[in-house]
């Protein structure tokens, strides 16, 4: 029980009062009792509430007996009797239901079905008694009118003591500062944010946010919904600080167009992930990340081509090197979700393997329904012998060849490990698959292969010559894969944006005009097989990347996002400094995805296809000759010239230095 003298209360009162006005001082009372009460045990607060439900029936029982004969009377021998039948069933029928079972901070729908379950099994007895038997001296409009009037107070109750011990208590405990937030969207995705929100001391909602113009002063829950013709008039009165997107369905043109309208503001976008990454179908506040650079993309995917992800998959034995990697293992998810008989992950790195391996594994399990059999295998690409004993064991069908070195700064430091990994390690592993009469074999390259400048560059536009040599003599259809920057992959630029502008920056760029191409991974991957399907031999397959993306811009616009400003010149007191730290060695301005200027549409409208031309064989294998005995930084990129006619190492980094 609850023992608070009124000396306690008016004490409290009074030290409260000293120095604030008589509301806060109020607030603070109901603060100070909502503490005791809420550190009170489980049983303490069961038996609370108990009590409050008794007083209710009882106060409930004054008022309908009350209503019906037109008297306020507290206190007779039909009172008496009304009360003494309304406990008697109230008690068990409230606990066998598990009425004091809920947790009053997280009432919501589920509590109010319990709620509606206990007075339903409640009034039944009453009506029975009062008004299908009769009592003497009771009206028996009494049993029907006094659980109606009982439900409203109780569910009145709980809604009272959810916003006591949430919205008030938990507020008043949150020492941090309060984010005023709009919810872009008043769908349920919306809704169901709002109602998640509410437990959150942090955050103070202040409506919704909706292109639909008909919904403008509209009310959901008690929230305002405001017409997005109308954000800045609504961000300025309400002084918001936060915009959460609470839009899973909608396209990527349409959220870029959002996007593009709320970054004018110094406001915190947050959104939703789409609804089949939320699992249960539920939205809840954990679900609210920060944008991506995909949710800034325009450009839709677009949905792939059964056939030709089945061609070199469905039913057959597949291996992918760099199984471990960005790309390689979402090839390796998208090859388990698509029929394929046997799957060979090979990898250098032990810890890589393992981890795509359990990966895997769990995934066949739940999502595929044939039964996949996962092999990790232990390797290098540049070891013959292994190479020769796998083929020779497990007689792949088709090969995804991934594995390479691709960090521009770390390959130019070592371009000797570059040109033995990335040239003679697909010399190695295209070899063997020509000796064992492998039906495909997919070599994944990078925009970076067109017109080199860097060494990491150079060894994959070299590793393409090697392919397309090799697809001139063999049996085995050999084709290449080349596509731009994929969102996500180690050492991407994104998360490095958003780690300095967590830090309070500076942002470091390399050059404000550098531009770059970007794709997601899994339509990166989805794309590479489907354009394995359509290979013949010889082919190198682009992908559209879309538009390439400003650097400079995207740096900008996370920062707007984050509710920061740009300090430059024109802006001193701005948030987030952007510095150019200049190129890297070897980087370039702008990528290129084609040598040449006439690329060929394909069967599929994101793939486009070129024949571009390779050295002489015999040239190809002397100076692959020379690269084995090779051990010199200096004398292996001038073997890679060479090789790579076209490689000018370093171009972009000599024009920027001759113009400053």
């Amino acid at each position: 029980m609850i023992k608070i003298t009124r000396l306690r209360l008016k004490r409290w009162f009074n030290e409260y009062s000293s120095g604030i006005g008589k509301i806060e001082a109020m607030i603070a009372v109901i603060t100070a009792l909502l503490e005791k009460i809420a550190n009170f045990s489980r049983w303490q607060k069961q038996a609370i509430v108990l009590l409050l439900d008794m007083v209710l029936c009882i106060q409930s029982i004054w008022i309908a007996y009350s209503l019906r004969i037109g008297v306020w009377i507290y206190w007779d021998l039909a009172v008496q009797k009304i009360v003494l039948v309304a406990l008697l069933t109230m008690i068990p029928v409230f606990y066998f239901v598990g009425v004091y079972n809920a947790i009053f901070r997280y009432a919501g729908s589920g509590m109010m079905r319990t709620l509606v379950r206990a007075l339903t099994f409640y009034s039944i007895p009453m009506v029975a008694i009062f008004s299908i038997i009769g009592i003497a001296g009771v009206p028996r409009t009494v049993g029907i009118l006094q659980p109606i009037i009982f439900f409203i107070m109780v569910g009145f109750s709980r809604v009272t003591a959810r916003y006591l011990m949430v919205d008030l208590l938990n507020r008043s405990r949150f020492g941090g500062q309060v984010k005023t937030v709009l919810i872009y969207g008043a769908g349920n995705a919306g809704q169901q944010l709002a109602a998640s929100m509410r437990s959150e001391p942090a955050m103070a909602m202040r409506g919704y946010i909706d292109d639909d113009q008909r919904l403008d002063g509209q009310k959901l829950d008690g929230d305002k919904v405001f017409w997005s013709g109308n954000l800045q008039d609504v961000i300025t009165k309400y002084a918001v600080t936060d915009i959460l997107l609470a839009l899973p369905n909608i396209s990527r043109k349409k959220r870029r167009s959002i996007v593009d309208q709320i970054q004018k503001f110094k406001v915190h976008v947050q959104t939703l992930p789409n609804v089949k990454d939320i699992i249960d179908g539920q939205v809840s506040f954990n679900d609210i990340r920060e944008l991506d650079i995909e949710d800034l993309l325009g450009r839709e995917p677009v949905a792939p081509n059964e056939l030709l992800l089945g061609r070199t998959i469905l039913g057959k034995t597949v291996m992918v090197t760099g199984a471990g990697g960005s790309i390689g293992s979402e090839l390796c998810r998208q090859i388990a979700k698509s029929g394929a008989r046997k799957l060979l992950l090979f990898e250098v790195s032990e810890f890589s393997l393992y981890a795509i391996e359990k990966e895997l594994r769990n995934l066949s399990a739940d999502h595929t329904p044939g039964k996949i059999e996962i092999v990790p295998v232990l390797g290098s690409v540049a070891d013959a012998n292994r190479l020769a004993e796998i083929f020779a064991l497990w007689h792949p069908d088709t090969v995804f060849h991934a594995a390479a070195y691709k960090h521009v700064p770390l390959v130019e430091a070592n371009p000797v490990e570059g040109i033995r990994n990335n040239i003679l390690g697909t010399y190695e592993i295209a070899r063997a698959a020509h000796i064992a009469r492998v039906s495909d074999f997919i070599l994944i390259s990078t925009d970076k292969a067109v017109r080199p400048t860097n060494v990491m560059g150079a060894t994959k536009r070299g590793a393409e010559q090697i392919i397309q040599a090799l697809a001139e003599e063999s049996e085995t259809r050999f084709s290449m894969v080349r596509f731009g920057n994929v969102l996500g992959s180690s050492g991407s630029v994104v998360p490095l944006f958003r780690q300095q502008i967590q830090a309070g920056g500076p942002i470091t760029l390399t050059h404000r005009d550098v531009t770059r191409y970007f794709m997601t991974i899994p339509e990166a991957a989805q794309l590479v097989i489907q354009a394995g399907g359509m290979a013949k031999g010889g082919e190198v397959f682009v992908l559209d990347m879309g538009k390439s993306v400003r650097i400079m811009d995207l740096a900008k616009t996370m920062v707007h996002l984050s509710g920061l400003t740009i300090r430059d010149k024109a802006k001193p007191d701005g948030d987030i400094e952007i510095v150019e730290i200049g190129l890297r060695p070897g980087e370039k301005l702008y990528e290129e995805l084609i040598i040449g200027n006439d690329p060929k549409s394909t069967v599929h409208n994101r793939i486009m296809m070129a024949r571009e031309s390779h050295i002489d064989q015999t040239i190809l294998a002397e100076l692959l000759s020379q690269f084995q005995k090779c051990r010199d930084s200096e004398e292996a990129i001038t073997l890679l010239k060479k090789l790579v006619p076209e490689f000018e190492h370093g171009r972009d980094n000599d024009e920027i230095e001759k113009a400053s």
